[in-house]
């Protein structure tokens, strides 16, 4: 597997793989820019926050719930993609 690529168990047992654009960390948290769009192509993306903890076996992500939360996390990764990519809110 590529290493900017994830695959997400969603709760009905199905998996989503989703390339990953960016990450960073935001007051503790981690948080990633992801999108299902092969390359090239439009797509929708999302952010997820990293949930888990150094007891899991693998990294857990969730949506953000906080909407101020993610409205912030979603300003930095607009600075850090500086018109790389068209995003609409």
């Amino acid at each position: 597997m590529d290493d900017n690529k994830i695959i997400m168990l969603l709760d009905d047992g199905s998996e989503i793989e989703f390339t990953i654009l960016e990450s960073t960390t935001y007051n503790g948290s981690s948080y990633i820019l992801v999108t299902d769009a092969p390359d090239d192509e439009d797509g929708e993306c999302r952010i997820f926050k990293e949930v888990s903890d150094e007891n899991d076996a693998e990294a857990i992500f969730e949506d953000i719930a906080d909407e101020d939360e993610e409205d912030a996390v979603f300003d930095i990764f607009l600075k850090m993609l500086d018109g790389e990519i068209e995003i609409e809110r």
